[in-house]
């Protein structure tokens, strides 16, 4: 297993340490791109580069493991409080809300992996438990479409992260698409409009788009 995400409890001066490097590899990541050396990390830090290849062997183990980190703080919470709710549709939305929060603020972290989906195993599968579990309620209580399958649910959500790569980075321009896919997957489509569009960056054919 991963070893970025199969610790033994560290000391403390060594979690320390892991904890300044993960934040500097995002902000770096944030400001250079997925192409910032891991040099450049370790200065941010204020670490040497043998204090981070101890504990990183490489930068997609950094990568990973600043992943791993902002979906423990930032949805394994929503998780929680979705699956101890008794509405387990409106659960399921406010985690993919969530999960769509950290992809667009750590859009260069996932570019940092584009084409490598195996690597985000380690640190989804918990998630794709529980939103299975979610499903599974969902279907049971009428809420959401029982046609619709786990395998289905991934590639939604696949095709939702990738909404990531067509927006500026930190931009909520995914709650639109979001809302069409619960507009799908729900029995009963809900009574709201749809988030506004926000506009395709870098293109030259605004003027012929929705």
């Amino acid at each position: 297993m991963d070893r970025a995400l199969d610790r033994r409890p560290l000391r403390a001066d060594a979690a320390r340490n892991v904890d300044k490097i993960i934040t500097a590899a995002r902000q770096c990541f944030r400001e250079y791109g997925p192409e910032v050396p891991l040099q450049t990390i370790a200065v941010t830090a204020g670490v040497g580069p043998a204090t981070l290849f101890r504990n990183f062997a490489d930068k997609e183990e950094l990568v990973l493991a600043a992943l791993n980190r902002q979906l423990r703080r930032l949805v394994d919470p929503v998780i929680d409080e979705a699956l101890a709710g008794p509405d387990a549709a409106e659960g399921l939305f406010r985690v993919i809300d969530a999960v769509m929060g950290v992809a667009s603020e750590e859009a260069n972290l996932l570019d940092a992996v584009a084409g490598r989906r195996g690597l985000l195993t380690g640190i989804t599968g918990g998630l794709i438990e529980s939103v299975a579990v979610l499903l599974g309620r969902g279907q049971g209580q009428g809420s959401l479409r029982g046609d619709i399958s786990m395998t289905d649910l991934i590639r939604l959500l696949a095709m939702l992260i990738g909404v990531v790569d067509t927006m500026e980075a930190g931009s909520d321009a995914w709650r639109r698409p979001v809302a069409l896919v619960e507009d799908a997957i729900r029995t009963e489509r809900p009574h709201r409009p749809l988030p506004l569009q926000a506009p395709l960056p870098g293109t030259s054919f605004g003027a012929v788009l929705g």
